[in-house]
């Protein structure tokens, strides 16, 4: 039977800390963390967890903010950032790079792909 925690179905074949990283918002630290306070073996596998361990590490996770409320914590700074029309909404807005990165070779995964322009030579 596999694992649901926090609203996502876990992987049974993998360690519990790597499986716990397949919730939004906890990381590998995160998951180390909850293990050490739940006192279970961060190589142990998910499907080899007991059902009380199981809800130990709910209890755990309840504490954290993750999956959707995170995602809707996320989307509702970056709608307040493009209300009040800073820099970085404004960068938000036109999809660009926020943290100050170049822009004139690099952003490539931010700007999308890259589209020719006619006419234009070196």
């Amino acid at each position: 039977m596999a694992a649901r925690i926090a609203g996502v179905i876990l992987p049974s074949g993998k360690h519990a800390e790597i499986a716990l990283t397949y919730i939004y918002g906890i990381g590998k630290t995160t998951s180390q963390l909850i293990l050490e306070r739940v006192k279970i073996e961060k190589t142990r596998k998910i499907d080899d967890l007991s059902e009380t361990e199981l809800d130990l590490i709910r209890d755990v996770i309840k504490e954290y903010i993750v999956e959707w409320d995170l995602r809707r914590l996320i989307s509702g700074n970056i709608k307040r950032l493009q209300e009040i029309r800073c820099y970085r909404g404004i960068r938000h807005q036109k999809r660009l790079p926020v943290r100050g990165q170049n822009t004139k070779t690099n952003a490539r995964t931010r700007k999308g792909k890259s589209v020719a322009i006619a006419g234009k030579k070196k």
